[in-house]
């Protein structure tokens, strides 16, 4: 059976930060084949949404926006000034996906990224609380913008918060907006999840993003994946969203430092990109 799917790349496989000059990458996207763009937001000030716009357009492109969390955009700090800083920015997002006709802001919205610790199960239900409270504050908000959020789990080496797809339902559960929907990357789902079709039909109809790149984080169909049971996880909730390709090059050094990407992992970008549409578009159809 064909999933009827859309594929994406992120331009973070090409650059960092997005900026309105980005778009220089979207015609050669497009001519890959691509049917969307990720558009990661780091620094929503540099992001001229008039000139993504017209870009998208002339380029037949789709948007989908995903937010980035360092270190001073956590939910689960104990100084609520952190609070107040990721607000603003998830605002910011949720308006920069609003203007472009996107429906979600996906990211780890709940903590900021490499906040890894062994910490007591006291500790552990405070962060989450705050957690659950500030990302249920975030759906009003999103709500109030017109759109969703989609909660992505890290693997154990980014968070200790929310590892597999059991926590991030339970986060979705305890939050209790219809806001609040589920991004899965393969690149964490290989690392966390004893089955990726379980973790995909436990996901279910709160699946609204997917995100892809081997299992370790290279050209799709050139590692370990089992796409098989990806696929099969995908039929069994039908999924219709977006595929997109996640990764990231060792290029632009502080980016590939925080993802810990000390090597190429391809002849070049533009060829990691182009097999690795070549190859979802066939494990798609067949």
């Amino acid at each position: 059976m064909a999933l009827d799917i859309k594929l994406a790349v992120s331009t973070w496989l090409w650059t960092s930060p997005f900026s309105s000059d980005t778009i220089s990458l979207f015609p050669k996207i497009k001519e890959m084949g691509y049917d969307a763009v990720e558009i990661p937001v780091e620094d929503p000030t540099i992001i001229d949404t008039r000139t993504v716009e017209k870009a998208l357009k002339d380029n037949g492109l789709a948007p989908i926006i995903c937010a980035a969390f360092g270190p001073s955009r956590d939910l689960t700090h104990e100084d609520p000034g952190f609070h107040q800083t990721s607000f603003d920015y998830i605002q910011a997002c949720f308006d920069i996906s609003a203007s472009l006709g996107a429906e979600f802001v996906a990211g780890p919205m709940y903590s900021a990224v490499g906040k890894a610790r062994l910490v007591s199960p006291e500790q552990k239900k405070v962060e989450w609380d705050r957690a659950v409270n500030n990302l249920r504050k975030v759906c009003k908000m999103a709500e109030k913008s017109g759109q969703k959020i989609a909660l992505e789990a890290l693997n154990r080496f980014e968070t200790d918060l929310v590892n597999t797809t059991s926590d991030l339902m339970r986060l979705i559960s305890d939050i209790n907006h219809p806001a609040a929907r589920v991004l899965l990357d393969g690149f964490h789902m290989n690392i966390e999840e004893p089955s990726i079709e379980a973790a995909i039909f436990q996901a279910g109809d709160k699946l609204i993003h997917v995100q892809v790149s081997e299992n370790h984080r290279g050209t799709p169909g050139t590692g370990q994946t089992r796409w098989e049971d990806f696929k099969s996880g995908l039929e069994k909730v039908n999924y219709q969203g977006a595929v997109s390709i996640e990764s990231f090059t060792p290029e632009i050094k502080e980016l590939a430092g925080a993802v810990c990407i000390w090597r190429p992992l391809a002849e070049s970008q533009d060829k990691f990109a182009s097999e690795g549409f070549n190859f979802l578009k066939n494990w798609a159809k067949n």
